[in-house]
């Protein structure tokens, strides 16, 4: 069969000449970043967000970076390790090209994935190749991927924890509204009946007033019996949605919640694989999908379950590092809101901005964030 297309003279000279960027170095240590105010979340107490950390340098000196992030030191040192293997198989790629780099290191640890811990190890490698290649072609990763814009609206959840007391609760989000969010989150399900879930929400209206939009996340506490109480409760007082009502794999009791509440159901986070949220797209779900970019293993399949979603017109958000999902949900047409939880500041020499309720992409090359390396000698562990 004919080719279609025959590149020209200079096209042909041009390939000659050209040198990969090679991946020349990778190294990855876990850090231990303290929180301000300890709180205490899934009946543990939180006093640290652990991170794993991952960095890239390539043949032209460019260096690139990703990490992961989780409130608990469960298994983290783990997968620094995992990640620390993995990456030596990235040596000598070209950090133009993260998809062969993504399927390589997937395809070394495949008999303990897809999913799971090869995808949370995988995630900071992704990162670190993707910010690598911005920088190296001198564009901001939201560009790189597509532009669609450089901002998109963003919502506060930190500090919004279900141990807070209702005056606590409201205190905090009266804060978020002070700094500029127009839209926060507070978490639920551990109240004894939904009349009193329904009150930590009106608590928290009454400090924020009518304008602010206020999204709860239900942290998959309830049956679906108690979450059609509860979500007629809550939609009642008004909130914008409700986030993980009942367990994940529950896929046919978030159809049904969805057809018969009329507030948005929310779901995603948990999930792994790309055939997880076709199952829960296919099934109507859920009217916007959460991606959390560890769990899916990085930016390179980040952008395919994006696209599935916006095949099945499901308008997607993030889950956390705000400073990164800002830069995938800006790139997308389907894009949706970013949730602002600021795990990492503490590593980082500074956040996005927020300008009238949206989170700005950074517009230099890569990822467009500095680490703070006096920060990250003092809290590595390993």
């Amino acid at each position: 069969m004919e080719a279609w297309y025959r590149p020209g003279a200079a096209g042909r000279a041009r390939s000659r000449k050209e040198t990969p960027v090679k991946i020349t170095q990778v190294t990855v240590n876990v850090l231990r970043v303290p929180v301000d105010r300890p709180y205490v979340a899934g009946g543990r107490t939180v006093d640290a967000n652990w991170h794993v950390l991952a960095r890239i340098t390539t043949s032209d000196g460019v260096d690139g970076f990703g990490y992961v992030v989780y409130p608990r030191p469960d298994l983290m040192t783990t997968i620094g390790h995992a990640a620390r293997e993995l990456g030596e198989h990235l040596i000598g790629m070209s950090v133009l090209e993260p998809e062969a780099a993504w399927e390589r290191l997937a395809r070394r640890g495949d008999w303990v994935g897809p999913g799971g811990l090869l995808h949370t190890a995988l995630a900071p490698l992704d990162i670190a190749v993707w910010d690598a290649n911005g920088k190296t072609l001198g564009q901001p990763l939201h560009r790189l991927l597509g532009g669609y814009r450089d901002r998109l609206p963003t919502y506060a959840s930190d500090g919004m924890w279900v141990s807070l007391s209702p005056d606590d609760l409201a205190a905090a989000a009266k804060r978020h509204v002070a700094d500029g969010f127009s839209a926060v989150k507070l978490r639920l399900g551990k109240e004894p009946t939904p009349e009193a879930e329904a009150r930590r929400v009106r608590a928290v209206r009454e400090a924020v007033g009518p304008d602010v939009r206020i999204m709860v996340d239900a942290t998959e506490s309830w049956t679906l019996t108690r979450a059609r109480r509860a979500g007629r409760a809550l939609q009642a007082a008004g909130i914008a949605w409700l986030e993980d009502p009942v367990h994940h794999q529950d896929v046919d009791g978030l159809a049904a919640l969805r057809r018969e509440l009329e507030v948005p159901i929310t779901a995603g986070e948990h999930l792994y694989h790309l055939d997880a949220f076709r199952t829960l797209l296919e099934a109507r779900a859920v009217d916007v999908v959460i991606l959390d970019l560890a769990r899916v293993g990085g930016v390179t399949p980040w952008r395919k379950i994006a696209a599935l979603a916006q095949a099945h017109r499901t308008p997607v958000c993030g889950h956390v590092v705000p400073e990164v999902q800002v830069h995938l949900l800006s790139a997308v047409p389907n894009g949706h809101m970013v949730e602002y939880v600021p795990r990492s500041a503490g590593i980082l020499a500074s956040m996005p901005r927020i300008e009238n309720g949206e989170l700005v992409a950074p517009p230099t090359p890569g990822l467009g964030l500095t680490l703070d390396e006096a920060a990250i000698r003092r809290y590595r562990v390993d």
